[in-house]
């Protein structure tokens, strides 16, 4: 779904860029309980959603149906990539915001 429509709308984006400044979800750690996000839709108005939770996956383990699974109203999920390994250079997890809509 769109975001505002019923069911969980999910954003990827990555958490570094590719000349190895920050990315587009570089801060979504940073997001807590309560905070507002505001997505602005295709139609120009804007969705407006509150931070629920944020949480920390293995890819290996990666709860597919909590994230993309229906839900009752409107949410929002927010998804990038975590659990940086230097060694390997990849990242081993995944970091999903959990939001439900405001208005």
């Amino acid at each position: 779904p769109a975001p505002g429509e019923r069911g969980p709308a999910v954003l990827l984006g990555h958490v570094n860029a590719t000349d190895g400044g920050p990315g587009v979800f570089a801060g979504l750690r940073g997001l807590v309980p309560g905070d507002r996000i505001e997505v602005v839709r295709e139609d120009g108005s804007t969705a407006v959603f509150a931070v629920e939770r944020g949480e920390q996956y293995a890819k290996n383990a990666f709860p597919t149906q909590d994230v993309y699974g229906d839900t009752p109203g409107a949410e929002l999920r927010l998804i990038t990539c975590d659990g940086y390994d230097p060694a390997t250079g990849l990242f081993d997890d995944n970091y999903v915001v959990y939001a439900r809509l405001l208005a």
